[in-house]
């Protein structure tokens, strides 16, 4: 089994994302992007290697001491001779160690430097084993003590700096530890037969710990490979985002621009074909011969004045999709305002026989707000309502104060209501619902998103409430600092204030 197989493996044996199928994002990761997450072979080498080379100093030292002290019962030859023969096999590892980072390598190559890296442990397990055979001759039973403490101080750093790496560790505390109980076996003394038994199986307790540590590093190594791949992908998605967020916005702006210049263009032929009609259709120039023809001029002039209304719309939802709506604010009477608008939706409600109730209190403190902007707010609201409503319903316009101290004005029908799932979309522009398509009921769905607009404006908002029941209950809130309550309002409200700049003084510091 290939080493990408094995790595899977050990994926599916553990769960780094804390999630029960984390191994599946791991395999659906592209092919180009999993190195990253299972090449934790390599980052294990490089650690070992990287030790290897801080704790260089280490091993000769010990192998100085080792020889100086061996001088008391070994002739200097022999004793110089393993120095120097330690010495060249750690110089070996040491050239491997510094040759490996000279360029990157690929994992053909990994595999063949693990090996050459182990034989090198190999070597230098070999050559510290000499002692325990070649200086045991003619040493008493503290030297041969002595020389057993050394071989096991060089197990002990070997597991230090090799823990990470289990084939180079086996292939050096190995050797040592085989080489100690040999020695141990020889002797034939139940002391040395304890010492080497007890050698084993320190080393057998130390490699797995060795194993459990080389896991956990090979699992904090993955850990970090996901987490560097997520937070590429994730900053990818987010430049990703931003540009179509810009492309959404330049389009946004064109679509904007496009509307409000053939909104102007469209006007004018318009306005054009509305007075050339009414003109037919009163017979300023004398009566037409043929009836029909003023008919005709009648539905040419309705049409004119109901396409003229939507360019209208059209080109104030552009205007406020571009944020260059502007208001002129000013003490505004909702009952006055509500009044106005009922009496000219009067004739409508009229044809429908919609009974309109206004419920609005006259004591009711004034609202600072663009007087053409809330007639818009109310004629929307209103002609919905008496366009949803059927014949001989009825339409509640309300107003109050709520919780917070704003003002709310609701308009209320009895109309067929709007399914829950519409309603999030009921505020876009241009839609329309499915009852609306169903009876072909006029309208290109901007009044609602007109109302939103403009409260946005004001810093108000709008919510609708409805349901598969009849009627739909659309309610637009302004805030607290609008409503000219107290003193405030009545210093702002009066006549003898007159300019423009001197109550919008008042209203920011009162």
């Amino acid at each position: 089994m290939g080493s990408s197989d094995s790595d899977l493996q050990h994926l599916e044996r553990y769960n780094f994302l804390g999630e029960p199928n984390a191994d599946a994002a791991v395999r659906q990761q592209p092919a180009s992007a999993a190195p990253k997450f299972l090449d934790w072979q390599h980052e294990l080498l490089v650690m070992f290697l990287k030790n290897q080379m801080r704790v260089m100093p280490a091993m000769p030292v010990m192998a100085v001491l080792l020889s100086v002290t061996s001088l008391q019962w070994v002739p200097l030859p022999l004793a110089a001779g393993w120095f120097a023969a330690a010495v060249f096999c750690l110089g070996i590892q040491i050239y491997l160690c510094r040759s490996y980072f000279r360029r990157e390598r690929t994992r053909e190559e990994q595999r063949d430097w693990i090996g050459m890296l182990s034989a090198s442990e190999l070597l230098i397990g070999m050559c510290w084993c000499l002692p325990l055979f070649l200086f045991w001759q003619g040493a008493n039973s503290m030297q041969q003590i002595y020389l057993i403490a050394t071989i096991m101080a060089v197990i002990a750093v070997r597991l230090l700096v090799v823990n990470s790496f289990m084939p180079v560790l086996i292939a050096g505390t190995g050797v040592l530890t085989i080489g100690v109980a040999l020695r141990c076996v020889f002797e034939a003394d139940h002391v040395y037969l304890a010492l080497g038994g007890t050698i084993v199986a320190l080393e057998a307790f130390f490699l797995l710990v060795a194993r459990n540590l080389q896991d956990t590093a090979r699992d904090m190594l993955i850990f970090r490979a996901q987490k560097d791949q997520l937070i590429a992908d994730l900053r990818r998605e987010k430049e990703k985002a931003e540009e179509e967020k810009s492309k959404a916005q330049e389009a946004s702006l064109a679509k904007s621009a496009f509307l409000a210049t053939m909104s102007h263009e469209l006007r004018t032929p318009l306005n054009a074909i509305m007075g050339f009609s009414e003109v037919l259709k009163r017979e300023m120039f004398g009566p037409m011969t043929v009836p029909a023809y003023k008919n005709y001029a009648d539905d040419i002039h309705h049409s004119g004045h109901y396409l003229l209304a939507l360019i209208n719309d059209i080109l104030d939802l552009s205007r406020i999709e571009a944020g260059r709506r502007e208001i002129q604010e000013e003490p505004l009477s909702v009952l006055v305002a509500v009044e106005e608008v009922n009496h000219l939706l009067l004739l409508r409600a009229a044809e429908k026989k919609i009974d309109v109730v206004v419920e609005v209190p006259d004591n009711l403190p004034k609202l600072m707000a663009d007087k053409r902007g809330l007639n818009q707010i109310l004629i929307n609201l209103l002609s919905n309502a008496i366009k949803f409503t059927p014949a001989g319903g009825r339409v509640l316009i309300s107003s109050g104060r709520d919780a917070k101290g704003g003002l709310f004005i609701s308009v209320k029908d009895n109309g067929p209501g709007i399914p829950p799932h519409e309603i999030s979309h009921a505020l876009g522009a241009f839609a329309r619902g499915s009852f609306a398509t169903k009876k072909a009921i006029d309208g290109a769905g901007l009044g609602l998103p007109i109302v939103k607009g403009l409260m946005d404006v004001h810093g108000g908002d709008i919510s609708i409430q409805s349901g598969n029941g009849p009627g739909t209950e659309v309610v637009v809130t302004f805030p607290e600092r609008r409503v000219l309550g107290g003193p405030r309002g009545e210093v702002l409200a009066a006549p003898t204030i007159s300019s423009e700049s001197q109550r919008k003084l008042i209203a920011i510091t009162g």
